[in-house]
């Protein structure tokens, strides 16, 4: 781990903390944001919504981490500038797809990137095979069911197959920067990159926001809660795991979405959902015992 992410106390107790404890924190947390975004796409555009996610979060991951302090190179930059770029991208190819397609089979197709990543990444059988157990409680859980004659989920199924390829290249690009230096300081420059390069398409949403501020309220909170917090302890988690690891453990997301959705919202899973849940713990056991962080 970066030194700057381990000095003290406070470093030795995260690193004693296991990575995915911190994959499923990230999840938990960004479930309570997405509702938030899914209520503003009624005054405003999914993409404008994921836009201003991202600045709110680069304004307070600069005041946070100040990275100009640290001795980067113009290839520090340009690896974080990508980085963002295609953080910035998957978030609002998939809020563009979740306008066309269930929530659930949405979240269930754009997995195929981390499991490409991690069949691709992976040494051996066992993550391939634990890449198969993953895919499996994917779709199991999401139940997809998708009808390719109309002509809104075909539009649906490209907006989120670009988020999958998306997600794959944050994994792979995050995993190695954060393997050698502080990966939420490469977040606050890549989110400030991501947010400055699509300013000009959507800077005129200002007068959307400045027009309530409980529209500004909530993006606040989509902010913080999709991608400051959440983000922040992934980058903590792919600092001490392999990219291909990384992107299993990311299967414990729509395990984590049902647990929350049967422990708060009383939505009991039914069968394909509990099957999906023990073939992710399956992936998820294999993985654990074959990973070198």
């Amino acid at each position: 781990m970066p030194p700057s992410d381990s000095r003290g106390a406070s470093g030795v107790l995260v690193d004693r903390v296991p990575p995915q404890v911190f994959i499923v924190g990230s999840a938990l947390i960004q479930y309570i944001g997405a509702a938030i975004a899914v209520g503003l796409f009624a005054v405003m555009s999914p993409s404008e919504v994921a836009w201003w996610r991202i600045l709110i979060a680069a304004a307070m991951l600069l005041a946070w981490r100040r990275p100009w302090r640290d001795r980067l190179t113009r290839a520090d930059l340009l690896r974080s500038g990508v980085f963002g770029l295609a953080m910035t991208a998957m978030n609002m190819t998939f809020y563009q797809a979740i306008e066309y397609l269930p929530l659930g089979t949405a979240v269930s197709l754009e997995f195929i990137g981390p499991v490409s990543v991690a069949v691709l990444r992976g040494r051996g059988w066992a993550p391939r095979i634990a890449a198969l157990f993953a895919l499996g409680g994917v779709v199991s859980i999401g139940g997809i069911g998708i009808d390719l004659s109309d002509p809104n989920v075909v539009i649906g199924v490209a907006w989120i197959m670009s988020a999958a390829a998306m997600w794959a290249l944050y994994i792979m690009l995050g995993q190695h920067i954060a393997s050698q230096r502080s990966g939420i300081t490469n977040l606050a420059l890549g989110s400030s990159v991501g947010a400055l390069v699509t300013a000009p398409l959507f800077a005129s949403s200002i007068s959307v926001v400045g027009a309530d501020w409980r529209v500004f309220v909530a993006l606040l909170g989509v902010g913080v809660l999709s991608t400051v917090l959440p983000y922040s302890l992934e980058a903590v988690a792919m600092s001490r795991v392999s990219a291909s690891t990384f992107a299993l453990f990311t299967a414990l997301l729509p395990a984590t979405s049902a647990l929350v959705g049967a422990l708060m919202l009383r939505q009991i899973p039914g069968v394909g959902e509990l099957l999906g849940l023990v073939l992710i713990s399956v992936a998820v056991a294999i993985t654990s015992r074959t990973s070198r962080p």
